[in-house]
């Protein structure tokens, strides 16, 4: 009978750690490089306007979900709810895969000088954040006439 040295596993293990140890030594994103990896997903982009937050977090409860601007800085705070089989008491239900995170998470994004902090709006749809920050009337490009 053939028997491992290790645990049939041990690739995902390995998987596991090597994401938790990126995670830990990535800075944090910004508008001007994001970084990699984290709960929610996000794309962060910019018009002329406005900047543009999207968050990719399926099965929210919006009531849940924390939305801070301080200092052109934008936190995404909440908390994910395990779906996990509840099991009938037996204690023989067993977990052979979980993929989904959850747990509380936070993503905390800076954002450039010229937003105005009045205008923030936050819409959350089809497992979507979209965070609008627009940008001050005075950054705004304008054409000026010549006389």
């Amino acid at each position: 009978m053939y028997r491992s040295l290790f645990p049939r596993d041990m690739f995902a293990e390995l998987d596991r750690l090597q994401r938790e140890m990126s995670t830990m030594f990535e800075p944090s994103p910004s508008i001007r490089g994001l970084g990699r990896g984290g709960y929610p997903a996000l794309n962060v982009g910019s018009t002329p306007a406005s900047i543009e937050i999207y968050a990719f977090a399926p099965g929210l409860d919006p009531a849940t979900i924390e939305v801070n601007l301080d200092r052109s800085v934008l936190t995404l705070a909440g908390e994910r709810k395990a779906d996990l089989p509840a099991g009938n008491g037996d204690g023989k239900t067993v977990l052979h895969l979980n993929e989904r995170f959850a747990g509380r998470f936070r993503r905390v994004v800076s954002l450039s000088d010229d937003i105005d902090p009045n205008t923030v709006g936050a819409d959350y749809r089809d497992g979507v954040l979209h965070v609008s920050v627009k940008r001050r009337a005075s950054a705004q490009p304008r054409r000026i006439e010549v006389q």
